[in-house]
């Protein structure tokens, strides 16, 4: 299975969100972008601090959405739904496989919350959200698809 997650700079979000399903399922394939990434940025230092903290490795390098990544994906799951949307606007045809990514796992409207500029315990809080979410995704995802 081809993963790819989406938030807005590839520094935070999408990065904690690729190296823990990297982690928890080592067979798949795990990406992320972001929708304004630059190219060749590490994880911010709180992001790499709390990945540590939980003993997940990431060697990350922040990278820009391009059409090549976004149609190597089986599905594309976003940070929020404004990511959607922007993502959706651009590549129309990438609508069925493109979700918010707590939307698709647990129904619920808001998105994940962004610790950019905030405190450690804001990135911690975010990567609790992301690792409840990402054992619920991979529980919802059919055998045969792994």
């Amino acid at each position: 299975m081809k993963v790819l997650f989406i938030c807005t700079g590839n520094t935070c979000r999408s990065p904690m969100a690729e190296a823990l399903l990297k982690y928890k399922r080592p067979q798949w394939e795990v990406k992320s972008a972001g929708i304004f990434a630059a190219d060749g940025s590490p994880a911010s230092e709180q992001a790499r601090r709390v990945l540590e903290e939980g003993k997940i490795p990431s060697d990350h390098i922040s990278r820009a959405i391009s059409k090549e990544l976004v149609h190597w994906a089986d599905i594309i799951l976003t940070m929020t739904a404004s990511h959607e949307q922007m993502l959706v606007s651009q590549f129309p045809e990438l609508r069925a496989k493109t979700h918010v990514f707590k939307r698709y796992v647990t129904g619920s409207l808001a998105d994940v919350r962004d610790p950019f500029g905030g405190s450690l315990e804001d990135y911690r809080d975010t990567y609790n959200e992301l690792e409840q979410l990402m054992d619920q995704f991979i529980e919802g995802i059919p055998n045969e698809l792994e």
